[in-house]
C-alpha cells in the first residue's frame, strides 16, 4: 500500500483546481502589485478580488481582509497588534492553546502584560462564564481558539463572543482548524479578530488572513511597506492568495460532504481500534462532538513510564502511516503534549498519545490498514497480547 497520510491537521495535500489557479501567477502574470505598469494592475485586480470572495465566505466586508503569511504572523499580529492599540495590560486565553497564541503572549510580559489563563474543561472546551468572570477593566484582548488544534475539541465561541462584546473587549478566535470544517461567520458569531491559515484547506503554504472588524482598536506589527493600506508590509504574494480564496471557495462548497467522509473515518477508526485494543486505548477529548477529522488517542500500559511515543511514530511510520503526536509546530520535541496535560491527561499517556488526522483523499481501507498495524506494533512494542 502506498503512504497513509493521516495528518492532515498539520497540513494538507493541494487540491488541484487550487494549483491549476495559482499557476498563472508563477509563469505569464508575474507582476508585483504594487507596480503602477499593467502587469502589477493585473496582479492587482486578482488581489483585490480574491479579497472580495473571502470577505464574503466568512461574513466580512473586504476592508477587514488583511493578508499574512500564515495563521501564526496572523495570530501574533492580532494579540500584539490589539495590545498596543488599547494599551491595556491584560490578556485572557487558556493553556491548551496554539503556540502561536502562546507565546507571543508570554513575550509580552516583557511589556508588563499579564496573562490570565483560563482551565478548559476534560475535553478541552472553555465556558462563556469562565472568560465572564475574568473580564477586568484592563483587559485588552480574549484569545480562544474555535478548534483545539490537538483534540478537535469545539470553543462556544458565539457565546463567548457575547459576553465579550457587553464588556466591550476584543475577542480573537484561532479558526485555523474550523475554517472549512465547520461554518464560520463572523457577523453571525460576533468576532472582532480571527485567523486562517490555506494550507489546512488543501491550499497552499506560507498564505493566510487577519480578520480585523472595522473599528477595533488595532495597530499593525508588520512595518515597511504600502500593501494592505499599510497594515502588513512585504510584496504580496498574488499566487497564494489566488490559491488561498480558491481553496476556502471550494473548502466551504464541499464542506458538508467532506465532514460526513472524515466522520465516517473517524467513527470507523474509533470501532476498529477500541475492538482491538480494548481498554489500552481511550479517545483523548471529545469523541465524537469535536470536529469530525481530528482523532487523539491515548495509550494505556502496566508500566509507570508508559509507551515510547517516538518509537510508535516511527513504527508507524516505517509500515508508511503518517500519524503525530500532536502539533505540527512542536514536532521533534519530546515533551507532553501541552493540550492533554491540560485537560488532565496523565504525563505517561500524553507521552505516548498520536493525533490522527483525516482528510477528503483518505479511504476506509488505508483505517482499517491503519488499525491493523497499530495492534501488531503495540504488541511487539509491549510484548503482550490483547
Amino acid at each position: 500500500m502506498d503512504t497513509i497520510y493521516f495528518d492532515n491537521a498539520s497540513t494538507t495535500r493541494i487540491d488541484e483546481r487550487v494549483l491549476e489557479k495559482m499557476i498563472p501567477y508563477f509563469t505569464n502574470e508575474f507582476g508585483n502589485a504594487n507596480s503602477a505598469h499593467q502587469l502589477g494592475r493585473n496582479t492587482k485586480v486578482v488581489i483585490e478580488d480574491a479579497r472580495e470572495l473571502i470577505a464574503s465566505l466568512i461574513g466580512a466586508e473586504p476592508s477587514e481582509i488583511i493578508f499574512t503569511s500564515g495563521g501564526t504572523e496572523s495570530d501574533n499580529a492580532a494579540l500584539k497588534g490589539i495590545v498596543a492599540a488599547t494599551r491595556k495590560k491584560e490578556i485572557i486565553t487558556s493553556p491548551v492553546e496554539h503556540h502561536a497564541v502562546l507565546h507571543p503572549a508570554e513575550s509580552l510580559k516583557m511589556q508588563g502584560v499579564r496573562i490570565t489563563y483560563l482551565q478548559p474543561d476534560k475535553t478541552g472546551i472553555i465556558h462563556p462564564e469562565q472568560v465572564e468572570e475574568a473580564i477586568t477593566d484592563d483587559t485588552a484582548i480574549v484569545s480562544l481558539m474555535h478548534v483545539n488544534n490537538e483534540i478537535g475539541a469545539i470553543n462556544p465561541v458565539e457565546e463567548i463572543a457575547a459576553v465579550c462584546r457587553g464588556k466591550k473587549v476584543p475577542f480573537h478566535s484561532d479558526t485555523v482548524q474550523s475554517l472549512g470544517k465547520i461554518p464560520v461567520d463572523v457577523k453571525e458569531i460576533g468576532l472582532d479578530s480571527l485567523s486562517i491559515s490555506a494550507h489546512k484547506i488543501y491550499g497552499p503554504k506560507g498564505i493566510g488572513v487577519l480578520y480585523v472588524k472595522n473599528g477595533t482598536p488595532w495597530l499593525p506589527w508588520l512595518q515597511g511597506g504600502s500593501q494592505e493600506r499599510r497594515r502588513r508590509g512585504g510584496t504580496s504574494n498574488v499566487a497564494g492568495i489566488a490559491g488561498l480564496a480558491e481553496a476556502l471557495k471550494i473548502s466551504i462548497d464541499e464542506m458538508e460532504q467532506n465532514r460526513k467522509h472524515c466522520a465516517r473515518m473517524r467513527d470507523m477508526a474509533i470501532q476498529q481500534i477500541t475492538a482491538r485494543l480494548g481498554d489500552r486505548v481511550r479517545i483523548n477529548g471529545p469523541a465524537t462532538t469535536g470536529v469530525a477529522n481530528i482523532l487523539n488517542l491515548g495509550f494505556y500500559t502496566d508500566s509507570d513510564y508508559g509507551l515510547d511515543g517516538e518509537m510508535l511514530l516511527l513504527n508507524l511510520d516505517i509500515e508508511g502511516i503518517c500519524v503525530s503526536n500532536g502539533s505540527a509546530c512542536t514536532s521533534g520535541a519530546m515533551e507532553p503534549s501541552h493540550v492533554l496535560l491540560g485537560i488532565g491527561i496523565p504525563e505517561q499517556v500524553a507521552k505516548s498519545s498520536i493525533r490522527v488526522s483525516f482528510g477528503k483523499y483518505n479511504t476506509e481501507e488505508e483505517v482499517l490498514y491503519f488499525a491493523e498495524k497499530l495492534e501488531v506494533i503495540l504488541e511487539r512494542m509491549l510484548a503482550t497480547t490483547f
